[in-house]
């Protein structure tokens, strides 16, 4: 889960036997306590469904789904999915992240946190113009 600038607030790897919606119960609940101020989450489609009612009623988070129309065709870029995509591709720069080399899932997250931290304290070392 990231902000809006593309930082990282908090990270959750499952097996690929766990559905989104499963995860996703657990990763709003790990962000209810690590950012209990957070009040509006957007999230692709695959957490759609009585997730969007958890959230709400439960952790006082308003979960909205951005969602691709039927009509389109090919790549489109979904407002605010992009943020994530950005991310994205800004872990991919980390070796360790470029192929699945962790058997564990608290490894994987440690190895994101590392390569998210690393990207940071780029940006707070650049010089101003």
């Amino acid at each position: 889960m990231v902000d809006t600038l593309g930082l990282l607030l908090t990270v959750m790897v499952t097996a690929a036997s766990a559905t989104d919606r499963d995860a996703g119960q657990a990763l709003l609940a790990r962000l209810r306590e690590r950012h209990w101020r957070i009040k509006l989450v957007w999230a692709d489609g695959g957490y759609t469904g009585r997730l969007v009612d958890l959230a709400r009623d439960a952790l006082r988070i308003a979960l909205t789904v951005v969602k691709r129309t039927d009509d389109t065709m090919g790549f489109v870029v979904l407002p605010k999915r992009w943020l994530v995509e950005r991310t994205f591709a800004w872990l991919m720069r980390s070796r360790r992240l470029a192929r699945d080399y962790e058997g564990r899932t608290d490894t994987s997250e440690a190895m994101i946190r590392w390569s998210m931290s690393m990207v940071m304290s780029r940006r707070l070392a650049r010089r101003p113009h």
